[in-house]
């Protein structure tokens, strides 16, 4: 159980904190925010009154351990060995965590996530995974996001010329009551459809079936895990004193900060955790980045010496009990003035308690930055031009053709000298995920934050569409963004319905039309972007971009 973080390593910020403690103690917030009450953040009740069921879904969710249990028992038993968990955003970053931090430590299936419409990362899975033996779970809370039908129509088509037999039963739907993907799984006999509650939006939902489910799968001690969040709601309770409340001073911490011109939400893991800093990241920034105003979460930059940062930095620790490795490096932050919180958890199933606390301490934070947490207006941006780019293709066979920078050092020094204090660099690589891509980006990565001094981000697309894509349309306008596109060397179709051989677009088209969607959101935002594609070898274009 984590226990209360102190505020002593906020230096110079800690009396601003205590006095928004104050300030929502005599508000009332956190009591109202557990009564459901929207006014805590507008008015309107719109997408706030019915966005609020996270608060108590770790107490609904026990009563559905042992048909979750059930549902790995049958699979093992029927000779399944993996789990491909087919969605976006909210619906494959918690499963991710699970699958990193608990996987092959107990008794359950190995589960890989695909999130990209990379055709490189699509051919990956089918190669790797053994697919007679693996089943396929399609998630997405709206039932109609294009990435995750495109996964499931492409897999359900190949599937049906590897399987002998039922191919619904290999699939199982996690969605919303009602949308288009609970009618699929009857039309097309999925083994299971679990229907969440459609009062939890994506970014919130790590303890609701569409966490649990794969976290069951992977052999999760689910009672363990639930038991954990509820220590944690108890501690943040609506009886609490707020200032004794973990997600108030939390959320506090975060929005005090950031008004401070401490936005830059810098989390430093032990290492079995890292995963769990790529779901903070969508929840903090999808959740804050609106309105001109917004938190940006910086995962897995490597820790440096006070003097590589600007006066835009917070730092939270979180790191497992027995894990010291960082601590020194952090207090030497503390004691040069840059605000350290440190987070500690006794084991693995404290991320239970991580999941709750994070999501109020969010919501909290929204509070006092004065915006509605639960929206995403800026998302559809990009989604937009996308579907635009889309449908000119299929009218006209090619996809429009947009300006691209030299593939060397000279190109991205002249763009990033526009940098400012308070300014942030976001890498935004449409290639395929593989060992190789993430090491050439955490170079360029380090390259680009040792010669700016600025804060760094990478994402992979299209994933980040649905995780910072929010908060780099809907924020202050102080990012720097720098698209890299690349070229697939074997593209794959996709088909237009399931079971049906007709195809009109391909993964590698649906990504680059992602890719120029999003560009275009990013202008139309007045961003600053540049965009390097490097063609079929992404690996040796990446790395060529660090001569500078």
């Amino acid at each position: 159980m984590t226990t209360l973080f102190d505020l002593d390593g906020l230096g110079a910020y800690q009396q601003g904190v205590q006095d928004a403690l104050a300030d929502l103690e005599a508000q009332r917030s956190l009591p109202r925010i557990w009564a459901k009450d929207h006014t805590v953040w507008r008015p309107d009740p719109k997408e706030i009154a019915n966005r609020l069921g996270w608060l108590d879904v770790a107490q609904r969710m026990q009563a559905e351990i042992p048909r979750l249990e059930a549902l790995r028992d049958a699979l093992l038993d029927e000779g399944y060995t993996h789990v491909l968990l087919l969605g976006m955003g909210g619906s494959s970053l918690s499963p991710e965590v699970f699958s990193k931090v608990f996987g092959g430590q107990g008794y359950g299936l190995s589960l890989k996530v695909l999130d990209s419409t990379d055709p490189g990362a699509v051919f990956a899975c089918m190669q790797a995974l053994p697919l007679h033996h693996t089943a396929m779970i399609v998630a997405t809370k709206s039932g109609g996001t294009v990435e995750t039908f495109s996964f499931f129509r492409f897999f359900y088509n190949h599937m049906l010329q590897l399987v002998d037999g039922d191919v619904g039963n290999h699939f199982i739907a996690i969605t919303d009551p009602g949308s288009t993907l609970a009618l699929l799984a009857e039309e097309y006999g999925f083994r299971e459809c679990f229907l969440n509650d459609p009062t939890i939006g994506g970014r919130s939902s790590a303890l609701s079936f569409f966490g649990l489910v794969p976290a069951a799968l992977v052999g999760v001690d689910l009672s363990r895990l639930l038991a954990r969040a509820g220590v944690m709601m108890e501690s943040c309770g609506p009886l609490i004193p707020t200032a004794e409340n973990p997600a108030a001073r939390l959320g506090a911490v975060m929005g005090e900060l950031a008004k401070a011109g401490r936005d830059k939400l810098t989390l430093v893991t032990s290492p079995a955790l890292g995963s769990f800093g790529d779901w903070v990241e969508q929840l903090v920034a999808e959740s804050t980045g609106k309105e001109g105003r917004g938190i940006l979460p910086v995962v897995g930059e490597p820790v440096g010496a006070p003097e590589c940062y600007g006066s835009d930095r917070l730092f939270v620790h979180l790191t497992l009990a027995e894990d010291a490795s960082q601590k020194a490096a952090l207090d030497v932050l503390a004691q040069a003035g840059h605000p350290v919180v440190a987070l500690s958890l006794a084991d693995r199933y404290d991320l239970g308690g991580q999941f709750f606390l994070w999501e109020l301490a969010t919501a909290v934070a929204g509070a006092r930055l004065g915006i509605q947490p639960f929206d995403q207006p800026n998302v559809e941006a990009a989604k937009r031009v996308a579907r635009e780019m889309v449908a000119a293709y299929e009218r006209k066979g090619v996809l429009p053709e947009v300006e691209t920078a030299p593939i060397d050092g000279t190109a991205l020094a002249a763009f990033l000298a526009q940098g400012k204090p308070g300014d942030y660099v976001a890498l935004q690589a449409y290639v395929t995920p593989t060992p190789e891509a993430d090491a050439a980006l955490r170079t360029l990565r380090l390259h680009i934050w040792e010669h700016t001094r600025l804060a760094t981000t990478v994402g992979y697309g299209p994933r980040f569409l649905h995780s910072t894509g929010q908060l780099h349309k809907g924020d202050g306008g102080n990012g720097l963004f720098i698209q890299l596109t690349s070229e697939a060397v074997q593209d794959l179709p996709i088909p237009d319905a399931a079971g049906d051989s007709a195809l009109s677009i391909s993964f590698g088209v649906l990504k680059a039309a992602q890719a120029l969607g999003d560009r275009q959101a990013l202008l139309d935002a007045g961003r600053r972007v540049i965009r390097f594609n490097v063609g079929t070898n992404a690996v040796g274009g990446i790395r060529s971009l660090t001569a500078f």
